[in-house]
């Protein structure tokens, strides 16, 4: 079957305030009998607590919390520019969700795994990444967040083993848990509605897995 008619796929960019209020405005219409987020716990406690990831911390941690706070820092860039701070639309789902009493499911992959894949990635695709945060502030490019489909497209061709740890892998992670949300529902009524509050990049793909396969051909799909 298409798990798809279950459940609505809401695309956000994480450092725009027009996301907040589209996750505001779909919870309120959809009465949804779930509400999932991309996030796990850690994130998400983290984000609630409104806590980041100091330098200090970073260095103590090692490798994987350099490079947390590089793509903590890059998401804080943006978001100076945009006028809203990353996750605020994640917050506000599981706020609102809480508010009303509407079930809430953290259905993102834990990101100390994602961070320990991108590290061992290949060495030139680390450097590159490195080097454009690095220079990020000072490059002087006009970063337009709504065009983005470009950025997704030029990100895939510059780092096809970021994209694929970044997105396509977690892609199929979250789709299986909004299946098993799904299925779990209808074992207690006859119709379900699940609200899904992912990244914009992260739509389409989450989007074509629900509506093409069913939770045994995912079973082999490689993460």
């Amino acid at each position: 079957m298409s798990y798809l008619r279950y459940v609505k796929v809401i695309g956000t960019v994480h450092v725009l305030p027009e996301s907040v209020e589209e996750v505001r405005r779909s919870i309120l219409q959809e009465s949804p009998d779930a509400v999932a987020i991309e996030l796990d716990y850690g994130r998400l406690m983290a984000l609630l607590g409104r806590e980041e990831l100091t330098l200090a911390q970073a260095l103590k941690l090692g490798r994987v919390g350099i490079l947390g706070y590089i793509l903590q820092e890059i998401e804080k860039f943006l978001g100076k520019d945009f006028g809203a701070l990353p996750g605020e639309e994640m917050i506000e789902a599981y706020e609102l969700a809480t508010s009303l009493g509407i079930p809430i499911y953290l259905i993102d992959q834990p990101v100390q795994i994602t961070l320990q894949k991108l590290l061992s990635g290949p060495r030139i695709e680390i450097l590159r990444g490195l080097a454009e945060v690095v220079l990020l502030p000072f490059s002087g490019r006009e970063v337009d967040i709504r065009d983005y489909r470009l950025l997704e497209h030029e990100f895939r061709i510059k780092y096809p083993y970021f994209y694929k740890v970044l997105v396509e892998e977690r892609n199929i992670y979250m789709a299986r848990n909004l299946m098993m949300i799904v299925d779990s529902i209808l074992t207690k009524k006859k119709k379900a509605k699940v609200i899904a509050v992912v990244g914009l990049g992260h739509k389409r793909g989450i989007e074509r897995i629900l509506n093409r396969y069913t939770p045994r051909a995912l079973k082999s799909m490689s993460l």
